[in-house]
């Protein structure tokens, strides 16, 4: 006896309780996968970062910098080794469409904070030397065809200069990075 036949036979007996077991079924693994992917989502951010950074924030929004005088008593803190900062631009490039991360950052703090982002030596002290140098990520410098030394205008809506011209940028370093998972897609300046 073939049990596909008695099987199908069963199935279409009742089409409406058929039609909910089904749908049923997707619906769980559909809730699964989604609950996976979150879950994933909220770890990513610790295995990316390490779990010996601490990223702290304003409740409004990203392009809200904290106040100057948080620095001291967060350095304060126990466990604190070191601190930078990054206050969010915005910016994009020609177009809005040429978009990416852009963030005003001091240089020196911010390379002992995130080793992963490597330069090399040179590339480091012209950035650090330069207050209108930018260093770019290299996935960004490829797709854009630049190079050390070009000049990069980068409109922002959040920060404007008086006359609406371009913020004028002069790259100095093109980071890469060995590690795993690092965004090299970054664009950061004085």
């Amino acid at each position: 006896m073939k049990y596909l036949p008695l099987v199908l036979r069963n199935l279409l007996r009742r089409k409406v309780r058929t039609t909910f077991t089904i749908l049923s079924i997707v619906v769980a693994f559909l809730l699964f996968g989604f609950l996976m992917t979150v879950r994933a989502a909220f770890a990513m951010g610790v295995d990316l970062a390490g779990a010996d950074r601490l990223m702290v924030i304003h409740r409004v929004s990203i392009i809200q910098p904290l106040p100057q005088s948080y620095g001291p008593k967060i350095r304060a803190t126990p466990g604190v080794t070191d601190l930078t900062h990054a206050n969010w631009f915005g910016g994009y490039y020609q177009n809005p469409n040429n978009f990416m991360a852009n963030m005003a950052v001091d240089p020196e703090s911010w390379l002992r904070m995130y080793p992963e982002f490597e330069m090399p030596e040179e590339q480091k002290k012209a950035w650090f030397a330069d207050r209108a140098g930018a260093a770019v990520g290299i996935d960004t410098a490829k797709k854009f065809g630049w190079k050390a030394g070009d000049h990069v205008p980068l409109i922002s809506p959040i920060y404007r200069k008086p006359d609406n011209s371009p913020w004028d940028f002069t790259i100095r370093g093109i980071y890469d990075s060995s590690k795993k998972g690092v965004d090299k897609t970054q664009f950061f300046f004085h």
